[in-house]
């Protein structure tokens, strides 16, 4: 008698155990699915405001009709050539920078580390201010300052993974490694603009504070004719977030191993070291591959983890895409912001997500009565 109740109790704390979790899951689902709403919601008001207002209601019937043909009507020309660029760069970058940040914490269990304490995103600008201020760089033409951008912010991630193999460095010492590279790379670019002239020091600036002002459909979309068919394809944009988040993706499940200790990751048959140097390497090529475009857009990589945190948790199988499509909204809402507050003069979108992400992080710190972290 007593065996079957204690049988009985225990399918009913089981089955008890599997609903509470089918809610989590639902909880995070349903997360993921909100953030991409907004993006649907963000984007068709961030298409519909401007110097030339558009009824919101007729913005996705635009863009759909354009998405198979020219753009035709005045209205048409606004949203598809002036507008879209611009939106869809805020989402990619949004979305990017925020998954770059969520395993960058992830792989050094650190809450501070992100695309910008890192120094990837200084030391991109440092590249930048070379070309701008100097002329000269790593290529030459109209791939001066994104090429620059680019490989500067590499210098940060082989360092680290310097420091890794040959130093053994743990999680800490990388993640004050960046913070030291970050403060060198800025000196250094604050040193070229103290001698360079006033034209270039402005260019330079709006280039380090981050800015999409410069989005073009070039950097999104190639066309490549064969015979007479021209064919769109994915720009360097798009292409270089497909390929860096999908391996991301795919190391999930060895983030959440590691989560709890390298000694335990390690006899669950995880190579830790390579799993955290190959994340390393690739949310820094993710990051350099947006911000070379965009700019030093700082604060994205750190505050959106850690809100998509607090609200779903630290399962990065769900973690990753709800980062980064509420990364993708929340810079879009900033941009947004940067357009409006004091029209027709256009904020550099860098200021805004500090003004916003800063004080939002400080209350949700604030409000939260339990660990997240």
């Amino acid at each position: 008698m007593t065996s079957s109740t204690e049988t009985s109790a225990g399918t009913d704390k089981g089955t008890a155990i599997k609903a509470q979790y089918k809610k989590f899951i639902g909880r995070k689902i349903m997360f993921i699915l909100f953030s991409l709403f907004l993006i649907f919601i963000t984007a068709g008001i961030a298409a519909a405001i401007g110097t030339y207002p558009i009824p919101i209601t007729d913005v996705y019937s635009i863009i759909w009709h354009c998405l198979f043909q020219d753009p035709e009507t005045t209205e048409e020309i606004v949203v598809w050539n002036l507008r879209m660029p611009r939106i869809l760069m805020a989402i990619f970058a949004g979305m990017g920078l925020a998954i770059a940040g969520t395993m960058m914490q992830a792989i050094l269990r650190n809450p501070l580390a992100s695309p910008f304490t890192l120094g990837i995103a200084s030391s991109a600008a440092f590249g930048a201010v070379i070309a701008i201020c100097l002329g000269t760089g790593i290529v030459t033409g109209a791939y001066l300052i994104i090429g620059n951008a680019f490989v500067f912010a590499l210098i940060p991630a082989f360092v680290i993974i310097g420091l890794t193999r040959y130093k053994r460095a743990t999680p800490e010492t990388m993640i004050l490694a960046g913070i030291a590279m970050m403060y060198i790379f800025t000196a250094l670019a604050q040193l070229i603009n103290y001698f360079a002239e006033s034209d270039a020091v402005r260019e330079a600036y709006f280039w380090m504070v981050g800015s999409l002002s410069r989005a073009s459909w070039d950097e999104l979309v190639v066309h490549v004719t064969l015979g007479d068919t021209t064919i769109p394809l994915p720009g360097p944009v798009p292409t270089v977030f497909i390929i860096c988040v999908i391996p991301l993706i795919w190391k999930s499940w060895d983030l959440n191993v590691m989560g709890v200790g390298d000694e335990r990751a390690k006899s669950l048959g995880v190579n830790v070291e390579r799993t955290r140097v190959f994340i390393l390497i690739t949310a820094s090529l993710l990051t350099a591959g947006i911000v070379c475009f965009t700019g030093t857009i700082g604060f994205v990589g750190l505050v959106v983890p850690h809100i998509c945190r607090m609200i779903i948790g630290g399962d990065n199988r769900f973690l990753i895409p709800a980062a980064g499509l509420f990364g993708g909204a929340f810079l879009l809402i900033c941009d947004i912001v940067a357009r409006t507050i004091i029209a027709p003069v256009i904020l550099p979108v860098g200021i805004v997500t500090a003004m916003i992400g800063g004080p939002f992080l400080f209350f949700l710190l604030i409000k939260r009565r339990k660990e997240y972290w």
